[in-house]
């Protein structure tokens, strides 16, 4: 062991780990366990500025092929065999579909570079579901490589400018300064960027880094101040494991100076090789242990979770217990026989090109095979399979236009007409994607009966006159609000025969943020809001239509249904129960809204997706959703005649 070893980082490891694991396997008593991915990334900067520092401080020169070599024996080998494995997995759980997805993802993993992959991924609405993607967490590893490439030329930068740890100091710390205030900015803006984008979490590291050139001397000098503030670093950590939520904090910004700061006080305390009560806690043996595998325990947790909550869906508490201990065996395994024996073998050791070579033909060799499978994957697709995966892909009439439906920036409304631009009479189509959705059938029916349809829709933006909290932006959605009154003034001045409104259920918005409670108040709110929308209209005398939401779905249907298909099993393992799926009550509230607004209408087509007890995911030999909540166009165009019924044999656009 190195004699600048240091247990209590060891440990620290093992909290960073623990809490990411126990987030990820849905410890609700550790909604922030996220940020043990921070303590990652300012233990790593701590650790490897320190390492550099130290070589050019020794031998007046940074040998970067031998730096390159120790991250590759350290990093690649367990990484690549993860990969390898999950994909081989993935053959037995995952239909060809998601298969070939997946394993683009495992590409761009093996090159250390998903995270960017990620971000046009997580600004795509209709994108797959992240939560199933089993190389997703990769992220933070691509993240690391990426710093570990650009770190050391920051380095030699700043001893070309001028030798000494003042100028080190002054460079990481201008660098750190850009990089957090631009983080902070695009945490409000656009968080994806933010969130995978390696400048932008710089930062995290520098802070590592700025804290490894503290001197020990006044830590050694000050034993009970660094007792105190390791304390203090420990109570910032846990507040930030405890309070923090990944729906409800804009995150990294100004909230991911919780962990760094806490994370930043505990390795300064600690430098100064002082024993204190805490940097014992520490280093426990069982904390020590845990520690020596965190690698291999983060590589493995997530793909383990991933497939049996795929297998599984409801999986109970024991059942992620035995996911946990098979976790733990792959870890052990993993580092005994592949992580800690290619690090420490004394040929690749001897010299940097004994490792760079095969770990450059390993990572091509990644990268070809998992590019293979994507494209091997759906060679031969059944066509079954291939249905399901094009009807899922086939957009609305109104997003296959051009810019109809707005993304989150814009508030600019842009109007989209569809049918007999010359009609007499007009029908205005208004609302998020779940209005979007009615726009196929709606725009056929308005063509048989001489109308035309005008939309206003944007997406994840309610009708409702309500300010909602965007999981994508990780704040609130302020464009939609400016959006909203726009469009509404727009839609009075047509003077349209009828206003079609439709929007996600709030049974629907529970269930995709499960970790967002919805006060009493806030269900007033939104009452309050969908009222005074309809009631702008209708004050304006015009007709209203507002079409129930459509059922939802505890997984994506297109993929379940796809799994069954590939495993031999019927679409209706992929039903829910209609107690589940519609929730009558909010559906009772919205009608008696709807009911106090004069001119105002209320359409529930429940029964097309439900029976008594089951609402289904497969009807009359078609793909019913393309995700949890949106209709697939094939099937929405069958709802063309009730529609045309509800509407207009009716009289409600008369």
């Amino acid at each position: 062991m190195s004699a600048s070893f240091r247990p209590d980082i060891e440990g620290l490891r093992a909290l960073a780990v623990s809490g990411v694991v126990a987030f990820h396997f849905g410890l609700s008593d550790l909604p922030g366990g996220f940020t043990g991915v921070d303590i990652f990334f300012v233990i790593s900067g701590y650790l490897i500025t320190g390492q550099l520092l130290r070589e050019m401080a020794e031998d007046g020169r940074l040998n970067l092929w031998r730096f390159y070599a120790r991250r590759a024996r350290r990093l690649l080998p367990a990484s690549l065999f993860v990969i390898f494995a999950t994909l081989v997995a993935g053959y037995f759980i995952l239909s060809p579909d998601e298969q070939a997805l997946y394993s683009k993802g495992a590409m761009f993993a093996s090159a250390y570079a998903i995270n960017l992959w990620l971000i046009r991924w997580s600004f795509d609405y209709f994108a797959p579901d992240a939560a199933n993607n089993p190389f997703i967490h990769f992220w933070s590893l691509s993240v690391e490589e990426q710093f570990y490439l650009v770190w050391p030329a920051l380095l030699l930068l700043a001893a070309w400018l001028r030798p000494g740890k003042r100028t080190a100091i002054l460079v990481i710390g201008l660098a750190a300064a850009v990089s957090f205030a631009v983080c902070a900015w695009l945490t409000t803006v656009a968080q994806p960027w933010a969130f995978y984008f390696s400048p932008l979490r710089a930062w995290e590291f520098a802070a590592g880094g700025l804290a490894t050139m503290a001197p020990a001397k006044f830590w050694r000098e000050r034993p009970q101040l660094g007792a105190a503030l390791a304390w203090l670093g420990l109570a910032l950590i846990a507040g930030a494991y405890l309070t923090f939520s990944e729906q409800a904090t804009p995150f990294p910004g100004v909230a991911a100076v919780v962990p760094v700061a806490g994370t930043v006080l505990l390795l300064l305390s600690g430098s100064g090789n002082v024993q204190s009560g805490l940097s014992a806690m520490l280093a426990l043996p069982p904390l020590q242990w845990v520690g020596k595998l965190s690698y291999s325990l983060y590589l493995w947790h997530w793909p383990v979770i991933v497939y049996a909550t795929m297998m599984v869906p409801d999986l109970s508490w024991p059942g992620r217990l035995a996911c946990a201990a098979l976790t733990l065996a792959l870890s052990i395994l993993t580092y005994s026989f592949i992580e800690n024996p290619i690090r420490r073998n004394v040929w690749l050791m001897a010299n940097a090109a004994r490792a760079l070579i095969p770990a450059a033909m390993l990572t091509g060799a990644g990268v070809v095979a998992t590019y293979a499978n994507a494209r091997l994957a759906v060679h031969d697709l059944d066509p079954s399979q291939r249905i399901i995966a094009e009807t899922a892909a086939q957009p609305s009439t109104a997003r296959a236009k051009d810019g109809c439906v707005l993304d989150y920036e814009t508030v600019t409304p842009k109007p989209c007409v569809f049918g007999a631009k010359n009609a007499e009479h007009s029908i205005a189509l208004f609302g998020d994607s779940h209005a979007d959705h009615w726009s196929t059938p709606l725009i056929e029916a308005a063509k048989k009966n001489n109308y035309k349809v005008v939309t206003w829709l944007k997406s994840a933006c309610r009708a409702s006159r309500l300010t909602v909290w965007s999981s994508k932006l990780k704040r609130d959605y302020t464009e939609c609000d400016r959006w909203r009154e726009r469009s509404i003034k727009e839609i009075i001045a047509l003077r349209p025969s009828l206003v079609v409104v439709s929007e996600i259920s709030l049974t629907s918005s529970r269930k995709l943020s499960p970790d967002v409670k919805v006060s009493e108040s806030q269900d007033r709110d939104w009452q309050a809001g969908l009222r005074a929308t309809l009631e702008a209209f209708s004050q304006a005398g015009l007709k209203v239509a507002f079409i129930r939401d459509v059922p939802f779905n505890g997984m994506f249907a297109d993929t379940c249904v796809a799994r069954a298909l590939w495993r031999g099993q019927t679409p209706s393992v992929c039903d829910a129960p209609r107690t589940d799926a519609a929730n009558e009550a909010v559906a009772a509230v919205e009608r008696d809204i709807v009911r106090t607004v004069p001119n105002a209408t209320y359409i529930d087509m429940t029964d097309r997706f439900c029976d008594a007890k089951t609402c289904h995911v497969f009807i009359d030999g078609k793909l019913a959703y393309r995700d949890r909540h949106h209709l697939a166009t094939p099937f929405a165009q069958t709802l063309e005649p009730p529609v045309e019924r509800a509407l207009f044999s009716s009289g409600a656009a008369k």
